[in-house]
């Protein structure tokens, strides 16, 4: 841990003492200035090493004005089969290769992207969902960027202004309203993670890396310059990917939202992509014996009749995971439902239930009992 970094979190602690009933306003301000000292002193450091700059128009990935996220010709916008769920915000994404660099191709994780890759993930809200192409609140980017095979997560938030995002290593929060598809109005204080958080989401064998840009979420169309063509296809004949089989052989994740698929292919998909990165030998949940990832075959450990390790409240009471034809006494379900920061899951990444998640999980449960 860096000195700075250790300076910052002391001065947490003296702000936190000082502002009870005992301490002084000048006290206070005096914490608040070397807090912010330190805050730039960590910047500072991550940008002496190469690991981040301060302002995201910096790096030059959007033309001017930035808030139309419009990228410069050597970034490239992807998009996923099944995303993550996040408060209903939605996403726009990019690649930034290194000059003359290629991914590799994988058939079963992440494409193995080249040392200088940056992923670029905008978090953003229309203020009317039911018009998601006009005005809308970018709230923030998330930046993952490969340094020396070592994958490194940056925040960016947005200013009122949608004219600059910043770069902040605590996170935050932002309150956020817009009017939803059916009509009514939605509110959510959304939350921004900090870098801590964004490790124990991307953790893979206790090191960070990528979780979205896998072959199978990367099958699907994308319409560049107006032309619809496979991601895949079109990266590997712009010379951004090698190794790419042919298609047939490529692996393609369902859409959760596609009434047209299998509801078993997506509610896997769904659960992959929510819950599949801790919820896996190499994640953060692996204690749980639970493991909800893609490649799962074994229903056990894919939580079907599964008892749960350890018992407690975020059991609900209830006896399995997974129990086929009752939802209403599943713990998957129960967990996804809750709210409860002892409870819910995902436990982090989420304020809100996503009821339309949460009706396909039902659906996919109480039909295992026919």
């Amino acid at each position: 841990m860096n000195r700075a970094l250790i300076l910052f979190i002391w001065l947490l602690f003296c702000l936190h003492c000082s502002c009870g009933s005992n301490g002084s306003s000048e006290k206070r301000v005096e914490v608040v200035k070397k807090l912010q000292t330190a805050n730039d002193n960590i910047r500072q450091e991550r940008n002496d090493l190469g690991l981040g700059l301060d302002k995201l128009s910096e790096y030059g990935f959007f033309e001017i004005p930035m808030k139309k996220l419009i990228p410069v010709g050597d970034v490239l916008p992807y998009d996923l089969n099944t995303p993550l769920f996040s408060d209903y915000a939605y996403k726009a994404r990019f690649i930034k290769f290194p000059e003359g660099a290629k991914a590799m191709y994988d058939q079963k994780e992440v494409l193995d992207f080249p040392v200088g890759t940056i992923l670029i993930k905008n978090f953003y809200y229309p203020k009317d969902f039911n018009q998601p192409d006009g005005e809308r609140q970018i709230v923030e980017t998330r930046l993952l960027l490969n340094n020396d095979n070592v994958w490194q997560a940056l925040n960016y938030i947005w200013n009122d202004e949608q004219t600059e995002a910043y770069l902040e290593v605590t996170g935050g929060t932002v309150d956020i309203s817009w009017k939803h598809t059916d009509g009514l109005i939605k509110n959510v204080a959304y939350s921004i993670p900090n870098l801590n958080q964004c490790k124990n989401c991307h953790a893979y064998n206790n090191a960070i890396r990528p979780i979205g840009p896998s072959a199978r979420q990367l099958n699907r169309q994308y319409n560049y310059a107006n032309e619809g063509h496979n991601q895949l296809s079109f990266m590997s004949d712009q010379g951004y990917l090698e190794g790419l089989p042919q298609m047939e052989a490529v692996p393609k994740l369902a859409s959760w939202i596609s009434s047209d698929q299998r509801i078993a292919d997506r509610a896997r998909a769904y659960l992959d992509v929510n819950c599949g990165s801790c919820h896996r030998p190499e994640g953060s949940g692996n204690t749980s014996g639970l493991f909800l990832h893609y490649h799962e075959q074994d229903m056990a450990a894919f939580g079907v009749g599964k008892a749960p390790i350890a018992a407690g409240r975020g059991s609900g009471g209830f006896k399995y995971d997974i129990w086929p034809g009752h939802p209403e006494e599943s713990i998957l379900l129960y967990r996804m439902k809750s709210l409860d920061p002892g409870v819910m899951m995902p436990e982090m990444g989420r304020k809100l239930v996503h009821e339309e998640g949460i009706t396909l999980i039902e659906e996919w449960i109480r039909n295992m009992g026919d």
